[in-house]
Parts: structure tokens; sequence; C-alpha cells
């Protein structure tokens, strides 16, 4: 069976920065609804369309097809007095938007002075060309109500926040 819209596909898969160093391991197999679902980067899903179980792919990913540019715009510092005090750098959480609303934008701590924090709405690996190593491993028909919900179900699942 070939990758096409509508079908479940298993990818086992890693990732790399542009010097080869490993940015995701793939400890567990991407599984996604193929089809236009933004189950996965739409530049990758436009490179396995057609391929069959055992077809290996490596596709370098400019930052636009992948987590986007770095925007610096997304770099907030905050008074320290908004956070709690066993926060260290690392750490993220979401920022609540103007009027309140968790927008659900991960922010990260960058930085913590005494009466500062520095944080960083950009996703870590934005702004990064990355490269994606995949072997597909699955392909299979999505039941009808997969497609009608836009994701799979089972093992394997993303689940929804």
């Amino acid at each position: 069976m070939k990758i096409a819209r509508n079908t479940v596909v298993t990818l086992d898969y890693r990732v790399t920065d542009s010097d080869g160093n490993t940015v995701d391991e793939g400890e567990q197999p991407i599984v996604y609804l193929h089809g236009g679902y933004d189950g996965i980067f739409p530049r990758i899903e436009e490179a396995l369309q057609g391929k069959a179980i055992g077809a290996v792919l490596e596709l370098k990913l400019q930052p636009e097809d992948a987590f986007g540019d770095y925007d610096a715009e997304l770099v907030v510092v905050e008074p320290r007095s908004l956070f709690p005090d066993n926060i260290e750098v690392g750490m993220q959480f979401e920022r609540a938007g103007e009027d309140g609303d968790v927008d659900g934008e991960l922010y990260t701590i960058t930085d913590i002075a005494e009466d500062k924090v520095v944080v960083d709405g950009n996703h870590p690996l934005a702004g990064m060309a990355l490269v994606f190593s995949c072997t597909v491993a699955g392909v299979r028909q999505a039941t009808a109500e997969e497609i009608g919900h836009g994701h799979i179900h089972g093992p394997g699942a993303h689940h929804h926040h």
C-alpha cells in the first residue's frame, strides 16, 4: 500500500541539526493521518506522498518548513514578582495573553536576574535548519472515524490538549 490521502502512516525517524547533532532521537515513531491534516510538517508530507513501506527519506528542512524563523519580538522581560519562587532557567510555561486568556504559546525561561525574568516564546528549534530522516514503517487505510476527526485513534495517537 502506498501513502496517499487518508492513509495512516507510521515513521521511524530522527532529526538532526545541520551539523549532525541529534535534536530528536525519535524514540516513539510518528504516526499520523496523511492528507493535509497538519499531522506533520507539510514539506515532509509532500515528500512521502506515494511512498511505500520501507522507503527511506532524508529531508533538509529550512526554518520556514519546520518551526519557523526566530522572532526577537517573542523575547520578553517580565518582573520577577510574576513568577513563583522555584523557577529555573529552561522551565517552560504558557503565558497569558493581553486579555488574560492563555494563548497556548509556550515560553521558555532563558535568564533570571534579581528582579527580572527573561522569557522566550520561540520554539526551541525556531530558526534552525533541521535534517529529518525517516523510514516508512507502516501504511494503512484510515477509518471513517479518523478521517472525520482529522487525526488518528489508537496506539501512537497524539492526545488532545
